[in-house]
């Protein structure tokens, strides 16, 4: 968990590729996202139980960064939202969430485990 708060506070302090590569070998760099919403991403270990058009719903480990217990929930998958290798259902990924203007955290990628 250490490791994971420590690769999170770097990736706030710079928005370069190399250190966004670093955080769970996920490329941020290419991300169609503001430098804001990168900032204010976190990542959390999860189960696909099944992808939608526009939404997934996963179990998901505690997120102590945001404050969330481990929960099943349906999440929105954004528009631009990476696939980093094939994802079906009963698969084990971390996901990065980002917050939306509304508040709500959605998913801005995917990648397996």
């Amino acid at each position: 968990m250490k490791i994971l708060t420590a690769s999170l506070a770097l990736l706030t302090l710079s928005a370069t590729g190399a250190i966004a590569q670093m955080n769970h070998n996920m490329d941020h760099s290419n991300m169609p996202m503001s430098a804001e919403k990168m900032e204010g991403a976190v990542h959390a270990k999860a189960v696909i139980n099944s992808i939608g058009d526009g939404t997934a719903n996963v179990s998901h480990d505690p997120i102590p960064e945001i404050g969330w217990p481990a929960m099943t929930m349906d999440m929105t998958v954004l528009e631009n939202a990476q696939m980093m290798g094939e994802v079906t259902d009963g698969d084990e990924v971390t996901l990065m969430l980002v917050k939306g203007e509304d508040g709500m955290y959605a998913i801005g990628a995917i990648m397996p485990n």
